[in-house]
């Protein structure tokens, strides 16, 4: 399924005035001093002779807001298409624009409202529905994202009204004459130190309430991921109360941890797992092999139907009904090569079914010794407890004597989100993995530090043609081949290198890391120091340097000074660069292009058979989380650092974030699914990773008070301002360490207290009836409603929300009393959290935690019926020369009269791949 977060970092858009005097644009993300601001002369011959150093001319030019406006104005233009396409298309193209609104693989409790009707009826709905609707019907991640971009514009936005007031009118009667367009508003227009004092201390103010709103919604992601888990929806899994242990030693388990329910030993299957393959894989290839005969059986009789009118196609198609036989030459039916090149070429249809002839039966037999493993080797083991309280308490506890032996690794995982491959893996081995992961991010940082600062130089590179003789000779170019070498090599190699990063670290998470969710954090916490040093720091620092490398050239003792005051400049780029992320990635969101390329295009090439039409059909895309969160984690630290230095940064950013939200709301709430439940893991983490931009903000505003304060005078007085940095910057380390030292656990395991009072077991079969359900400290859960939900008790009864601007202010600064896992349980979760998942069979029990391999059922074999009668013979025959133990069917698909295969979209329930599969 497409995913999302596979493609690579939007990319900003650049506009450059060529020597017609239109604008041509191409994506950049460099060149922050002037790439998106600055019209771009006809030639240097020109710039020259309007300036005697047209090099210090161009690397003082501010922003204008003419050259802000024809930047804008295109990008606007496109984003407005885009949105008009979305608009045309969204109701034609339902799957593609609001699946869960009638999916009915969706529990009806799980489904979005029918949008209404018209091309704006969707916004009724998108605008009714509160963002809690998403934490009910879809998945604690998804709702935690949506959140995550509103703490993003709280941030931004109070920021506009704390820094604004104060720092414009200082900033722009800074006394530097240089200084022009935006650049007046930003610490590049101050001449005098003693100025410095207005920037420390709302630097102070603007930074403790960033810091207070991160500790404020880290409580706030412990309380609601407490109340999470506690729900009746999901205390009631399995998951819940199993823990995986790694490095098992042969030994009994019941006699270190009492209270075991089951327990299931993931010992690895040896060579039945490729068996498993071979046996699936000729399945696809039977199954594929077998449509493409039908299909072009049956697009053959359409050609003779319509070349003969008089019917005589048809009465030769009663005549191979009734005789069984069919005009299929050897050389129509599909063959391929056994080895690729060089292999034997076969019958693919006759290949495949001697290979499932054999297999199948080998397969079995294999399943039913290797069901109860006897190895004496370390293995890794799932424990399923009785209660959630004493899962948590062996998840915490230190079970074995000898380091690194019976470890508890994770709990909460569903098997299906388990990497069988990886969790029978020694300690030592999955070390090595996790340190050569950690050393080839670092070198990345490095490494991609060359090619990124080179493409960065080729966007300025006007700049340093006047003094560097060597490169003169690039004046000579035609405008418009500069502007594609400027513009577009640099884009193209940068989106190659940039998608290819999170690929490579996902590559090196799979290889030893047991869970799908531990991959994602694994990802998070590689890919965003990456993003932070790649994507700010070297294109800022690179493109600041190169804006003024002609004046550090004739006077390198200037090149601090020369930095300093560059620095502030760079953000004009990142003025526009929000806007543009946020126009664009809205548009696109909202346009869904993969989604709808599937629909029209690759999905008719790639889905050639009923089973890939369904599967397609019914599975919901989801975010990947550990590749996303960092690039809007980056945006978030690009804010924060220009907070001081550029203001109007945030007002900008203020925007972006509002429209990225928008564009990302609307696919949470008609068309995601969440393929990866972290939890809200990555939640957490992307808030801690958000600090990254209040250091680089303090740091950036201590070493320019320290370089203006040197070479500006002003005496002690002026030393003021670094020293109320430098203790800002004390104090943030401090609060870090306090803040993760105090939620380190509570962001990882459930409080003792609440699973003692608010402990809600599963409903077994038959207790529903009962009037209550009776969990593991013999305390009933209220009695079962109407509606089939349970009512939660607690300790005390917990205060409502305040209600009002003020009641929505009180909740905000008072989260433990008003946002605790108490208040979220009661007021926040929906229906769908309150019904426990329906009863487990003994047989879904029993196979929950074994291997994939022990328990992969033969494929059913599911063709599309034909007019001719070929699929039934061909059913027939895979039947009988397969033999026992495959099923193959015709059943619920067609051909319809122009040759394309269709199904029943409205009932998926009624295909023979369908299942009701339990939620672990």
């Amino acid at each position: 399924m497409y995913n999302p977060a596979s493609s690579s970092r939007p990319a900003p858009f650049t506009v450059h005035s060529n020597a017609t005097g239109t604008a041509d644009w191409t994506m950049d993300s460099f060149d922050p001093t002037r790439t998106f601001l600055v019209p771009r002369q006809a030639s240097a011959s020109s710039s020259a002779s309007a300036s005697g150093n047209a090099g210090d001319a161009r690397g003082q030019q501010g922003s204008s807001l003419s050259a802000f406006l024809s930047t804008l104005i295109p990008i606007f233009v496109i984003s407005s298409i885009i949105f008009l396409f979305f608009l045309f298309l969204q109701k034609k193209y339902d799957r593609v624009y609001g699946p869960r609104t009638f999916l009915q693989t969706l529990d009806s409790d799980e489904r979005s409202p029918k949008q209404s009707p018209g091309m704006f009826g969707w916004a009724k709905e998108f605008r009714q529905l509160a963002d809690e609707f998403v934490l009910g019907h879809s998945s604690l991640d998804n709702y935690l994202f949506l959140r995550y971009f509103k703490i993003l514009i709280l941030i931004s936005f109070v920021g506009c009204l704390i820094t604004w007031p104060v720092l414009f009118p200082v900033n722009a009667t800074g006394g530097a004459d240089e200084a022009t367009g935006f650049d007046i508003l930003s610490f590049a227009k101050i001449n005098d130190s003693a100025r410095y004092w207005a920037h420390s201390i709302i630097g102070v103010i603007f930074f403790s309430f960033v810091i207070y709103v991160i500790t404020r919604e880290s409580l706030y992601y412990a309380y609601m991921r407490q109340a999470y888990l506690l729900s009746p929806y999901n205390s009631s899994k399995i998951s819940s109360k199993t823990v995986l242990f790694t490095d098992r030693n042969p030994g009994a388990l019941e006699h270190i941890f009492p209270n075991i329910r089951y327990i299931w030993i993931a010992a690895d299957p040896e060579d039945l797992e490729d068996h498993v393959d071979e046996r699936d894989q000729a399945s696809v290839k039977l199954e594929g092999a077998e449509m493409k005969l039908i299909k072009n059986y049956v697009k053959k009789q359409i050609k003779l139907n319509k070349k003969n009118k008089r019917g005589d196609s048809e009465d030769g198609r009663l005549r191979e009904q009734e005789s069984g036989t069919f005009d299929i030459a050897p050389k129509e039916r599909p063959t391929h090569k056994l080895k690729p090149l060089i292999g034997k070429k076969v019958d693919t249809i006759d290949w495949a079914r001697g290979e499932l002839h054999r297999l199948i039966p080998e397969v079995a037999r294999e399943q039913a010794e290797k069901r109860n493993p006897k190895s004496k080797k370390l293995a890794a083991v799932f424990i399923e407890f009785n209660t959630m309280r004493d899962a948590q308490a062996a998840f915490q506890q230190v079970a074995h004597q000898t380091p690194f032996h019976l470890t508890p690794r994770d709990t909460g995982m569903p098997p299906e989100q388990v990497l069988w491959n990886n969790v029978n893996q020694p300690w030592w081995r999955r070390k090595l993995w996790s340190a050569f992961g950690t050393a080839l991010s670092t070198f990345l940082c490095i490494f991609w530090t060359i090619p990124i600062a080179f493409a960065g130089i080729i966007t300025n590179i006007n700049f340093i043609t006047d003094k560097v003789p060597f490169l003169a000779w690039i004046q000579d170019i035609p405008p418009q081949i500069l502007g594609i070498v400027t513009g577009l090599i640099p884009v193209v190699l940068v989106a190659v290198m940039m998608a290819l990063v999170p690929i490579i670290l996902a590559l090196i998470a799979r290889q030893f890391e047991p869970t799908m969710p531990a991959v994602q954090a694994k990802v998070q916490k590689w890919y965003f120091p990456f993003q932070v040093v790649q994507v700010f720091l070297v294109t800022t620092f690179t493109s600041a340097a190169t804006a003024v490398v002609t004046k550090i050239i004739n006077d390198p003792t200037t090149a601090p000074t020369l930095l300093a005051k560059n620095l502030p400049k760079a953000s004009n780029f990142y003025i526009v660069y929000f806007i543009l992320q946020g126009l664009m990635a809205a548009a696109l969101q909202f346009l869904n292009v993969v989604p709808l390329l599937f629909s029209l295009i690759l999905g008719k090439i790639l889905d050639t058979t009923p089973k890939k039409m369904f599967n397609r059909y019914v599975t919901l895309a989801g975010l990947g989380w550990g590749a996303f969160y960092p690039k809007i984690t980056l945006l978030g630290v690009i804010a924060l650092s220009y907070a001081i230095i550029a203001p109007l940064v945030l007002g900008f950013a203020t925007v972006g974030f509002g429209l990225m939200y928008l564009g990302f709301r609307y696919n949470v709430l008609f068309t995601l699914g969440t393929q990866i439940d972290t939890k809200g893991e990555c939640y957490a983490r992307a808030l801690k990773q958000l600090i990254t931009g209040l250091y680089i903000g303090e740091i950036c505003l201590i070493g320019l008070f320290a370089i203006g304060s040197a070479s500006g005078g002003g005496g002690l007085i002026s030393l003021g301002p670094l020293i109320i940095m430098v203790v800002m910057l004390i104090a943030t380390v401090i609060w870090q360490m306090e803040m993760s030292s105090a939620l380190a656990k509570h962001t990882r395991i459930l409080p003792a207290d609440l699973l003692a009072d608010e402990y809600r077991d599963e409903p077994m079969e038959g207790e529903a009836e009962k009037g209550g359900l009776e969990n593991g400290h013999s305390k009933k859960l209220g009695p079962a409603t109407s509606d089939g939900l349970y009512q939660v008790p607690h300790a005390a009864e917990p205060p409502a929300p305040p209600a009002g601007i003020m009641g929505k202010f009180k909740a905000f600064v008072f989260p433990t009393k008003f946002a605790s896992a108490a208040v979220l349980s009661k007021y926040i979760l929906s229906p769908h959290l309150t019904k426990p998942v329906r009863p487990y069979t003994e047989k879904e029990r029993e196979d929950a935690y074994l291997h994939p391999a022990l328990t992969a059922e033969v494929p059913l074999i599911w063709l599309a019926r034909d007019p001719h009668g070929l699929s039934r013979r061909e059913v027939d025959a895979c039947r009988r020369e397969i033999g026992e133990g495959v099923e193959v069917t015709d059943e619920e698909a067609w051909f319809n009269e122009k040759g394309k295969i269709e199904w029943d979209q409205t009932n998926p329930q009624k295909a023979p791949v369908w299942e009701d599969a339990p939620e672990y």
